[in-house]
């Protein structure tokens, strides 16, 4: 049976490192004030000044985890690219990332899902490799959301949240009667609550995109209701992590490992003592980068990987919630 195998991880961080001393010198805010409310001490951004796009950091993390695999970029069969904030709106960043990685006549596929990205490009390339479409996949996650922040008390939520940075993965077919790579997904939406996490542009009105009132609301701006936001991701992320342990007939004791999206570390810490889950069975780095929407996940296994705290067997939860809504998980096993 073909098994999708994560043979190779990457990550990269851009250069400006910004802590929560460095924001409380541009709006009314304290290091307290942001600890408490999202757990978040640091994050990077893109320098000021840098000629700098989504692909570019894309492309940094790829060469990474393209060079871990031993893989030429033009034995890759897909480009899975997940991000909210592409270098254009057309063309999609995979095609950027694919000509600069010399990845001669890949196809390279975007998908937008926000947070949930790099879940949704797990569960695409396991239904690529499946179908025997595929043999190797380069998946990333990347972002550049700095460029769309106004650094303000009124909009002081959003702009100590994001942040930018890109992870990548390099997804192998394998040929196997294991219970490895890939176990089970579970995917969900609900534009009801789109409203709750947003950016305005392109607008949704007749003429241009970029109007008078597109301007004068500051609707080209990412707009948040965190308290909608956790409430929302503390009850349907213990329900999706029952969901994925159910399909994989599992118990969460059968876990050496949660990974979740990092979009707040209080959001995280509310899901694992609602799952009874063990702090050193749950990764969390969003106090040191961020949340980097799409490359959270994939940055965060990449420094799993890096500190050897995975080792062969074992079985992990990646599971997140974001703008749509959109929520899900992934149950891997390592080989």
């Amino acid at each position: 049976m073909k098994r999708s195998v994560i043979k190779s991880t990457g990550r990269y961080l851009p250069s400006r490192h910004v802590t929560n001393e460095e924001l409380t010198g541009m709006f009314d805010s304290s290091n307290e004030w942001i600890v408490q409310r999202t757990g978040i001490e640091a994050r990077y951004w893109v320098g000021e000044g840098e000629d700098v796009g989504t692909s570019d950091l894309a492309y940094e993390a790829a060469i990474i985890a393209l060079e871990r695999a031993n893989w030429n970029p033009e034995e890759l069969d897909l480009i899975v690219f997940a991000t909210m904030t592409p270098d254009l709106n057309v063309p999609g960043s995979g095609a950027f990332l694919q000509n600069r990685l010399g990845a001669k006549n890949v196809p390279a596929l975007d998908i937008r899902q926000q947070c949930t990205g790099f879940l949704h490009g797990l569960e695409v390339c396991d239904a690529y490799i499946r179908s025997e479409k595929a043999q190797k996949i380069l998946l990333v996650g990347a972002e550049y959301q700095s460029r769309y922040l106004e650094l303000t008390t009124e909009n002081r939520d959003t702009a100590v949240i994001f942040a930018d940075g890109a992870g990548a993965a390099c997804i192998e077919a394998v040929e196997t009667s294991e219970d490895v790579g890939i176990i089970t997904s579970i995917l969900h939406a609900d534009g009801k609550y789109s409203g709750a996490l947003h950016a305005g542009l392109p607008a949704r009105k007749s003429g241009h995109i970029i109007s008078p009132d597109v301007i004068k609301n500051k609707e080209y701006l990412p707009y948040m209701d965190g308290k909608a936001v956790f409430r929302l991701a503390v009850t349907r992320l213990p329900k999706v992590a029952n969901e994925l342990l159910a399909k994989a007939n599992m118990k969460i004791e059968d876990l050496d490992m949660v990974l979740p999206h990092q979009a707040n570390l209080r959001i995280n810490d509310a899901f694992r003592e609602r799952m009874n889950i063990p702090k050193e069975k749950m990764y969390n780095n969003i106090q040191r980068y961020g949340n980097t929407t799409a490359a959270t996940i994939p940055i965060a296994l990449d420094e799993l990987m890096e500190k050897n705290m995975l080792k062969s067997k074992d079985t992990i939860m990646f599971i997140g919630l974001g703008a749509g809504l959109t929520w899900g998980g992934v149950i891997y096993k390592l080989m």
